[in-house]
């Protein structure tokens, strides 16, 4: 009878067949299939795990994003830039390439989809970890009464890295949290971001010069950092990526969410809006107007971003150039759907097929917090098979709340 780590055993180079069969699929090999195989099989049954070849790598951490059910901007995916450096094991180089990492995927404001991979879990444990949602994300700080300053879905992240001796940021809205990271050999340690790996947008409005007063911004580059890259069986729990943002996640989501930081009342009363009764659609015209600001203040600051009406017509092209390669398309309508217009965009009106495929980007290990990012708990630990899809957003929709994977 089989035992436990037999099945593992099993379980593993069933998952590395797969995998190599989809590479072979796609004219992404090195070596004949059946050659490569059986080198899996034994390194398998010799350690426990295998290695990846850069090329599989990077096959799978594309396929990974073109799986992402709750993305809607994967008509990029053939263009993510894979930065394979599994060779880096240490904190310290860790931040550093998380660093060079911000800087080339923010590209002067042209923002390119990019992903580094770090060392993999294996079979003795848990490979590296970073345990921030994002590489740049907001303090939130508890006050007297309740009140927090910043962001409130990063309240347990902030109180942890000031217990591990974070002295905390200037006290304002949008203090930038160091990276907090952890790796098999050290302690939990913190790192500062340099000023310029973390470009920020300030945020106007082209009509309503009060908006600025509202002393607004937030950060051009969505790095998801805390998910977990599973290709062929192995699992890659430091895997940051990136795509652009959608207007709408800032504009409809971490800005107005009332778990977030709640701003359509104030934007409404600057407006002169009636809010004594929801009948008046203050909130509409309020959360327009946040979004018209967004949108605008990126482009005049020349950073990358989408509109939920451009990118949705992006989506059914993806749709359309997976249909006439053969591919079904995993998407999850009530994540595909924009948050904002939803009925007037073409994803609204159709139905789409959801379901589980690999390599795919799994939510973190149970880690006692809530990607995106922010509002979905984290669902378990790692276990075998395959893991529910996140609620993510990666790229032009990359999940501060994590909101939905759109690009990475």
């Amino acid at each position: 009878m089989a035992g436990p780590a037999d099945t593992d055993i099993s379980g593993l180079i069933a998952r590395a067949e797969e995998f190599i069969r989809l590479c072979c699929s796609e004219n992404a090999v090195d070596r004949p299939p059946a050659d490569r195989m059986a080198e899996i099989r034994h390194e398998i049954r010799q350690s426990g795990s295998y290695v990846h070849t850069a090329r599989e790598l990077a096959f799978g951490a594309r396929v990974a994003w073109r799986n992402s059910s709750r993305c809607i901007g994967r008509l990029y995916w053939p263009s993510l830039v894979v930065r394979d450096l599994r060779h880096v094991r240490t904190a310290e180089g860790i931040h550093r390439e998380c660093v060079e990492h911000l800087r080339l995927a923010y590209n002067g404001g042209r923002i390119r989809p990019v992903i580094s991979v770090f060392a993999a879990d294996g079979p003795d444990g848990a490979g590296p970890r970073i345990h921030n949602p994002q590489l740049i994300r907001y303090a939130g700080y508890r006050g007297p009464g309740g009140r927090i300053t910043g962001d409130p879905a990063t309240t347990d992240l902030t109180d942890r890295v000031r217990a591990l001796g974070w002295p905390g940021g200037p006290g304002t809205r949008f203090d930038v949290l160091p990276l907090l990271v952890h790796t098999p050999t050290e302690p939990p340690r913190l790192f500062d971001l340099p000023p310029d790996a973390v470009r920020e947008v300030p945020l106007r409005h082209p009509d309503h010069d009060w908006f600025a007063e509202l002393g607004l911004r937030w950060y051009a580059l969505p790095v998801i950092s805390d998910m977990v890259l599973e290709i062929g069986g192995i699992r890659y729990g430091a895997a940051p990526f990136n795509g652009w943002y959608m207007g709408t996640e800032i504009g409809a989501r971490n800005l107005v969410d009332q778990q977030r930081y709640d701003l359509l009342p104030e934007i409404a009363d600057r407006m002169a809006l009636d809010r004594s009764t929801d009948r008046t659609l203050w909130k509409d015209r309020a959360l327009v107007e946040l979004n018209v600001a967004v949108l605008w203040s990126f482009q005049q600051s020349g950073v990358t971003i989408t509109d939920h009406h451009t990118e949705s017509e992006r989506f059914l092209r993806h749709l359309r150039r997976e249909e006439k390669a053969g591919r079904t398309v995993p998407a999850d309508w009530s994540w595909i759907v924009p948050p904002v217009s939803g009925g007037v965009t073409p994803v609204f009106h159709r139905y789409y097929d959801d379901h589980e495929s690999s390599p795919a980007f799994l939510p973190p290990p149970a880690t006692g917090r809530c990607p995106v990012t922010g509002h979905a708990p984290a669902t378990g630990g790692v276990r075998n098979g395959p893991d529910p899809q996140p609620p993510v957003s990666v790229g032009a929709n990359t999940g501060d709340s994590r909101d939905r994977i759109a690009r990475p």
